[in-house]
């Protein structure tokens, strides 16, 4: 926990719960008849509404994007480095709002909610939800806060295939789209992780087909393993290397430098956990079991899975664009394999060809896919110079 709430911190934040009576139809034709998505803001609203920032959250992550909710936290929202007074995405410049995702565990309706219908937990019943679904919400957010367009959306990873159908569904709502490590839509071979890790979960005992909660038990193995699943897969190669190879140069030396420290010291010669990485990715899991919810990790990962802007445009990501009024910002991370570089310029490439304004820009970082979610200077810099113009921009509207 902080002493002290640093500086250039948002500080404490309370987050705020919105119910919605409109009934939302979803694309996969069943309809939410009512519904609640929990949000944080940062920062001060102008008077003409003009200078708000969506964020966007990825796979795992929620409306708690930037500062604290108690002194007790251990550690601040999970986009904290770039949210705040004086950071990239500023705070004394921008109203910031984030929000929890249909289908999320931590405040708005999902699976872990009650269903007014049957007086319990919606367990699997909770219908499939997609990143069009989520984008809908979020404008009904928007209506509800006064903001008729705002100053940029913004998102990475899943996040970004968000801020992608902002500006395909909704496109005189957004001044600015920036996306980071993102992909126009999944490989095959990210859709079999993400399989990998569903299955795990469905496999576990304690699943009880989704209806863990009435059996008043949770799937933690099979959630703590589609999680050491996934983590394997956002860090790259030099990052285990970087975070699980700084024991002793004797060690290192016999472990070849690869990241491949001993937990002890020696080895085991059993099947316990040897390395400084299966104990690493054992606390990772473990953890993540305890507070996320099995069938969210369910929904999430199919929202990936089915997000392709194309389908409705014969397979042209540039059709899908046609209509888009906003200016574009891309960036990419080169140690990413998840969602590599050249499926970022699948990206731009479909943009440029659809005659829209882009900017993009490869970042040499060494820490994977998690590299958007991480202090990197030149990606600081870049986004800070560029939402300085956004506000340069909204400064001039209001005058």
């Amino acid at each position: 926990m902080p002493e002290t709430i640093p500086e250039n911190s948002v500080g404490l934040v309370t987050p705020q719960l919105y119910h919605f009576d409109e009934p939302l139809e979803l694309r996969s034709g069943k309809t939410l008849a009512a519904y609640d998505l929990m949000v944080e803001t940062y920062g001060e609203l102008n008077a003409e509404k003009s200078n708000g920032i969506l964020i966007c959250h990825a796979l795992s992550g929620d409306h708690h994007a930037a500062g604290y909710h108690s002194m007790e936290d251990r550690k601040p929202g999970w986009w904290d480095n770039y949210i705040g007074p004086g950071k990239p995405i500023d705070t004394n410049h921008f109203f910031v709002v984030c929000l929890n995702n249909l289908g999320g565990c931590a405040g708005s309706t999902g699976p872990a909610s009650i269903n007014p219908e049957t007086d319990t937990w919606y367990g699997p019943d909770f219908p499939v939800v997609t990143v069009r679904d989520w984008v809908k919400s979020q404008a009904r957010l928007a209506d509800r806060l006064g903001i008729e367009k705002w100053a940029a959306v913004i998102g990475g990873s899943l996040g970004g295939m968000q801020v992608m159908r902002w500006s395909i569904s909704y496109p005189e709502r957004v001044g600015h789209a920036i996306m980071m490590a993102v992909a126009p839509k999944l490989s095959a071979q990210n859709i079999a992780f993400n399989e990998v890790a569903r299955q795990s979960i469905t496999a576990d005992p304690d699943f009880y087909e989704g209806r863990y909660r009435d059996h008043d038990t949770l799937p933690k193995k099979g959630v703590m393993l589609a999680r050491m699943v996934g983590h394997i897969t956002y860090l790259s190669d030099s990052a285990m290397r970087e975070k699980f190879g700084k024991a002793s140069d004797q060690l290192k030396q016999a472990s070849l430098n690869l990241g491949r420290d001993l937990r002890k010291g020696k080895l085991s010669f059993g099947f316990d956990v040897d390395f400084q990485v299966e104990s690493y990715l054992h606390y990772q899991g473990e953890r993540f079991s305890e507070t996320f919810d099995a069938n969210t990790y369910l929904l999430m990962t199919k929202a990936l899975d089915y997000f392709d802007p194309s389908v409705d445009y014969d397979g042209d990501l540039s059709k899908a664009f046609a209509n888009s009024d906003c200016k574009f910002l891309l960036f990419s991370f080169s140690t990413d394999w998840r969602f590599p570089p050249a499926r970022t310029r699948e990206i731009v490439t479909s943009l440029l060809k659809a005659g829209k304004e882009v900017s993009y820009l490869e970042i040499d970082a060494d820490q994977g896919h998690d590299a958007f979610l991480l202090p990197v200077p030149r990606y600081q810099t870049a986004l800070k110079t560029y939402l300085e113009r956004v506000h340069r921009e909204v400064t001039a509207d209001a005058s």
